[in-house]
Formats: C-alpha cells, sequence, structure tokens
C-alpha cells in the first residue's frame, strides 16, 4: 500500500502549490481534483499539463487518482446544490452530454499525468428520472466513457455516495458484474460506507481487486463529515485487516475537503496516524 492526498483540501491554492504541500507532509502519492481551481477539464491546455508533469517528477509524485466526483467549473451560475451536476444521469440530456464530455476529457488528463484511474459518481435520481429510468440511462452513459478507458488503459471508478443513484456497496457490486467491463469497478471511500451502515471488512472484501483507489478519512458515527484519520469513529483494524486480506497494493488517498482553511495542518497529521497504523503493510 500507498499513502497520498487530495488537492480538494487545497483549493485555496494553486495546483502546484497543493502538490509541494503534500510532498512536504510525507506523501508519495497525490489525487489531482479535476475541478476548479486545479484541473477542470475545460480549462486546462497543453502546457498546464506539462507544469503539472514537471512538478510530479521534480518532487517524485505518483497520481493516485484523478478526482472527477464533482464539477463546480461547470456552472457559470450555481444551482442550489451542484455537487454532483451535471450527471449521467440528469434528467437534461444537455447535463448528460456535457457531463460525459468532460469525463473522456478527465480520461485524457489522467493518461497524461501518469495516473493509472479516475473515480467518477453516478449522480442524483432527480425529478424526471425515477431509478429504474435511471438504470438504463447510466449503462447507456457508461459505454462510450469504458470504450475510451479501455483505449488508454485507464480504471473508472464509481464512488458510492450517500443520496446518489449508487450509494452502497452492495449495488456497485451488482453493477461491477453487470457490466462486465475489467476497467469499471470502485472508488471506495470507508467513510461513506460507515455513514451507510456498512461493515468496512466487508465492504472492503467485497470489492476487492475492484477497488482502484481508496479514499480514506475519519467520520463522527454515521455523520457525513470527513475528519482527519484518527480523530472520528472509524476502526481502522478492519481496515487495515481487510486491506491486508485483498492483499491491496495500490493508494490509500486522504480526501479532506472539509479542512481546506489548514490543509497543511491535516495533511501532515493524516500522514503521521496513517504511516502508523499501516506501518507494517506501506512500501
Amino acid at each position: 500500500m500507498k499513502l497520498a492526498f487530495s488537492t480538494n483540501a487545497y483549493t485555496r491554492f494553486p495546483l502546484v502549490e497543493a502538490l509541494r504541500g503534500i510532498k512536504a507532509a510525507g506523501f508519495t502519492g497525490v489525487e489531482i481534483l479535476a475541478d476548479q481551481p486545479h484541473a477542470y477539464p475545460d480549462s486546462i491546455d497543453e502546457g498546464t499539463v506539462r507544469e503539472i508533469c514537471r512538478e510530479l517528477e521534480r518532487l517524485d509524485l505518483r497520481v493516485s487518482n484523478v478526482n472527477a466526483n464533482c464539477s463546480f467549473g461547470y456552472w457559470k451560475h450555481a444551482p442550489a446544490e451542484p455537487y454532483f451536476e451535471p450527471s449521467l444521469i440528469s434528467p437534461d440530456p444537455v447535463h448528460r452530454a456535457d457531463r460525459s464530455r468532460l469525463i473522456l476529457k478527465t480520461l485524457d488528463f489522467a493518461k497524461a499525468v501518469g495516473a493509472a484511474n479516475i473515480s467518477i459518481t453516478s449522480g442524483r435520481c432527480l425529478g424526471g428520472m425515477p431509478p429504474d429510468k435511471a438504470a438504463k440511462q447510466f449503462a447507456e452513459s457508461m459505454k462510450p466513457i469504458l470504450d475510451r478507458a479501455d483505449r488508454l488503459a485507464i480504471d473508472v471508478g464509481i464512488e458510492c455516495e450517500p443520496g446518489l443513484f449508487l450509494e452502497y456497496v452492495a449495488e456497485l457490486s451488482d453493477w461491477i458484474q453487470r457490466l462486465g467491463h475489467p476497467r469499471f469497478g470502485a472508488n471506495l471511500d470507508i467513510g461513506h460506507s460507515q455513514v451507510m451502515g456498512e461493515d468496512l471488512y466487508e465492504a472492503i472484501t467485497a470489492l476487492g481487486d475492484r477497488i482502484f483507489n481508496l479514499h480514506v478519512e475519519d467520520i463522527p458515527g454515521r455523520k457525513h463529515y470527513h475528519l482527519i484519520p484518527g480523530q472520528g469513529t472509524i476502526a481502522w483494524p478492519d481496515v487495515r485487516d481487510a486491506l491486508h486480506a485483498i492483499d491491496y497494493s495500490r493508494f490509500l488517498t486522504v480526501e479532506l475537503y472539509t479542512h481546506t482553511a489548514n490543509p497543511q495542518e491535516a495533511a501532515q497529521a493524516s500522514f503521521r496516524f496513517l504511516s502508523d497504523c499501516f506501518r507494517a503493510y506501506l512500501r
């Protein structure tokens, strides 16, 4: 296993500064936010990509994941809750097409920066898109994404999220079987599993080698609020045992978008805790 930290805690800083802070905290990996202000697909160009690649090489940082879960950069005049819109199951076909376009661009960006995977979400079932219709739309929307992912050799991990069309590990496991595509799997967030009442050991072992990246944070009980690892109620020995059981060798990526006011302190505290907790398994 390897440790990484997401730049979505550093949204008050430019991407290059975020990379430097994450390296200084001790991490060998970084998750890049595919959104403003870091790597929003419609804003990056070849020069930006070259600058990012140079900095990653200089710092000896690997990209654990490119996080395309949200698209705040899409909205010039944001609706009340823009977090997961536009989505692949939006009732608006323009929004569905735009989300697909952004994901396809994110796949290209991931390839350019040496990432093995990206993460996306299913979106919410909004008015006019009940679950049965959403299922058909989700399957249709994923086809061109997985075709591109296959050509680029990039994995696509769905992140289950409370309140979304795909919110439980069991649902995602069913979809992995249903689509039957080797590039389709999970960006598993252990905090979300706890919020949904899932057993963490069972959630991790159920997905097994289809976990392309693991989001880690702590959680207070079952309230969806991301805390620094070690400061909540996550059963870390269960997480460690489950990852050992599936011989997990990818990244544990800390996701603390709740700590934008003090990202460096959060990164340092996270690294100290995880380095101690997973000491025997890190490489």
